[in-house]
């Protein structure tokens, strides 16, 4: 069975689904780590319907399709890119969803500057930028984007401390920061603290609130400790997410790997 013909497949399954369920299968299957598809189905979706959850869920299903796609080229990320003809346009359509999101969550700041949704999205918007532009693709861009984040989340959480995503997102702020950049430019980009990180995202992994939310935690949870090096902490978190996630390819190669390491010595 061909890709294209599964996401035709989708998109008819899609018609008879209401909206809330179709976001529902759209984030499972993210969560799956079947991105093409995730981003699929988020297309079906009318951009009213949750409106900036939708785009948030479509820059971040578009954004790790690239990132799966770049994976194992080598050290050169634009070389890598360059030879991607996916990737290019992934990335267009990537940025025009970016666009359309900032300007609705912007639209709602600028009439209401409080208002906790639209602080948030904007924020991981933005966030879902900088993370593609620096981090994938390693392109020195996406400061003003950085900046815009910060801002957002920041005045999201002196309102609302217990806002888990955005909680989530802020954390992954300090943790960049403070290990992916030099003293001086961390310093100027305010700052960071990855203990602080990575309790932050502990304590959101096991947190009550809903379950993408939480999955959201543990896989950012997972993603640290696999950078810090940290294997038996990320074991244990790899697990965890195996058994809500047991079609996630990703983590089951991480648990299969590092468990014949282990056998092995």
């Amino acid at each position: 069975m061909t890709v294209g013909f599964v996401l035709m497949l989708l998109a008819v399954v899609a018609g008879g689904a209401s909206a809330a369920d179709r976001l529902t299968d759209a984030q499972a299957l993210f969560y799956d780590g079947r991105y093409a598809e995730a981003s699929a189905l988020a297309q079906t979706l009318s951009t009213d319907d949750g409106m900036m959850r939708v785009y948030e869920l479509r820059t971040s299903a578009l954004h790790f399709q690239i990132r799966a796609a770049l994976e194992g080229k080598g050290p050169n990320r634009s070389k890598a890119f360059n030879s991607c003809l996916p990737c290019r346009d992934q990335l267009e359509q990537f940025m025009r969803e970016l666009n359309s999101g900032q300007a609705a969550a912007r639209a709602i700041l600028k009439q209401h500057p409080r208002d906790e949704t639209a602080l948030y999205f904007l924020g991981k918007l933005d966030l879902n930028y900088v993370w593609l532009v620096l981090g994938t693709l390693g392109r020195k861009t996406g400061w003003n984007e950085f900046w815009e984040a910060r801002h957002s989340l920041d005045q999201l959480l002196t309102d609302h401390p217990d806002h888990l995503r955005g909680r989530v997102a802020h954390a992954w702020i300090e943790y960049i920061v403070d290990t992916r950049m030099p003293w001086g430019t961390a310093w100027m980009l305010g700052g960071g603290n990855k203990r602080k990180a990575l309790a932050t995202m502990n304590e959101a992994a096991h947190a009550d609130g809903e379950f993408y939310d939480r999955a959201e935690a543990m896989f950012g949870l997972w993603e640290m400790q696999v950078r810090d090096g940290n294997v038996d902490a990320a074991l244990v978190t790899a697990r965890r997410l195996a058994s809500q996630f047991p079609k996630n390819r990703g983590v089951a190669r991480f648990i299969e790997g590092h468990d014949v390491r282990q056998d092995g010595r």
